[in-house]
């Protein structure tokens, strides 16, 4: 690299730096759990991992994995459709399709790879996608691999999805995909899925939903934002991942159509060109899945545990997001405050971290804390008494 092209990188590290925007990794030499050890040695509260249903560690899908592990081996070196399928991969295809009540459904190394892989495969220059303003990055990149026309529409704006539906139709739009997050990752907002597929009827759409953030624990069975919002068999294709509350290892699917499903199969770069999902994690997301379907004891502790820690934020004073999803982002608005905040809250022993630009919008600076059902009462009351400790320290 010569000294001229050096320099124009580390000028934008610096400048990142420099805003406030420098996003550091913190390094985490334990399991992932409600308490992890950092490789400092300190044992720290975490309060921002995905393990919505405390299932990352659970003795249950740990033995499944071990299984996986040794009847199946550690890795397939192949994709699917040369000698990566295994028995496991197409059982966890069927379980998918039964928990969600699809039709069909076909896995992918992650979500972000199934939302890279569809709009292109299922939608050219004659056909148009309708999307949210809030939709997560994984969407936004698979749009723009498609050829598609392209609307956008406000968060959960019900009116401009019905004018961009308008306009497609006006511009022959041949296929009009509506594409949505279930749950907005940053906000913990439920997306009007009831209206969207009412004007999705109307209009003769398709509807997309990523919903990432809601399988496994939204809704009172935990299939997800589709059955909270009542309209299980509506949603033309579910994009989701096994990397949260599904256990919290890897792995992606869509699940939605027979036909879409089957041309995914044939067309899906990232499906026909990525490495089968390791068996380990397959078998650990079976039994996962299999623990989210017949138990509703950790779906009730994590709607216990999210309703009083969200009292007792607002009780304190912070400006929270309202909602019921155990997303409770604390609005700071300024990404230096943001990130001052989140160290002193890791020095007094809870790991948190500083969302700001480009993660969320500029001005919208937030720590976003996520409650499991790992967390235990004593772990929300700390949490609670350190964010209260630093809020008035800080003078907020």
């Amino acid at each position: 690299m010569n000294t001229d092209i050096k320099q124009h990188f580390t000028q934008k590290l610096d400048a990142i730096k420099d805003a406030g925007l420098y996003k550091e990794e913190r390094i985490i030499a334990s399991a992932q759990n409600a308490t992890i050890s950092l490789s400092d040695g300190r044992e720290v509260l975490n309060l921002c991992a995905n393990n919505y249903l405390g299932l990352a560690q659970h003795p249950e899908v740990n033995a499944a994995a071990k299984v996986g592990l040794e009847k199946y081996g550690y890795g397939m070196a192949s994709v699917r459709f040369i000698c990566g399928t295994q028995t496991i991969h197409k059982q966890l295809e069927n379980q998918l399709s039964a928990f969600l009540e699809t039709e069909d459904t076909i896995l992918y190394p992650s979500c972000f790879d199934a939302n890279g892989g569809l709009f292109e495969t299922i939608l050219d220059d004659q056909d148009a996608v309708i999307s949210d303003a809030l939709n997560h990055a994984s969407i936004i990149d698979g749009v723009r691999l498609c050829k598609a026309k392209r609307y956008r529409y406000s968060n959960n704006d019900m009116q401009e999805l019905e004018k961009c539906l308008q306009q497609a139709d006006a511009d022959g739009a041949r296929i009009k995909l509506i594409t949505t997050d279930g749950v907005f990752s940053m906000d913990g907002y439920v997306a009007n899925l009831q209206a969207i597929c009412d004007l999705a009827d109307k209009y003769g759409a398709l509807v997309h939903v990523d919903d990432c953030h809601a399988t496994g624990f939204v809704g009172e069975g935990g299939k997800g934002s589709h059955e909270y919002c009542g309209v299980l068999g509506r949603i033309d294709l579910l994009t989701g991942t096994l990397g949260k509350a599904l256990g919290g290892a890897s792995g992606g699917y869509t699940s939605g159509r027979t036909e879409i499903v089957e041309l995914l199969r044939q067309r899906s770069r990232p499906y026909l060109f990525s490495n089968t999902v390791a068996p380990s994690v397959v078998a650990g997301a079976l039994k996962a899945i299999d623990i989210a379907e017949n138990s509703n004891e950790l779906r009730k502790s994590l709607r216990e545990n999210t309703r009083y820690y969200r009292d007792a934020l607002t009780e304190q004073g912070f400006d929270i997001l309202e909602g019921d999803h155990p997303i409770v982002p604390i609005m700071l608005y300024d990404a230096k405050v943001a990130s001052s905040f989140a160290k002193k809250m890791l020095d007094k022993g809870v790991y948190v971290i500083a969302f700001s630009f480009p993660v969320v919008p500029e001005g919208k600076a937030r720590i976003r804390t996520q409650i499991s059902a790992g967390h235990c009462r004593s772990d929300i009351d700390k949490a609670i008494a350190v964010f209260t400790e630093v809020k008035n320290e800080m003078g907020i």
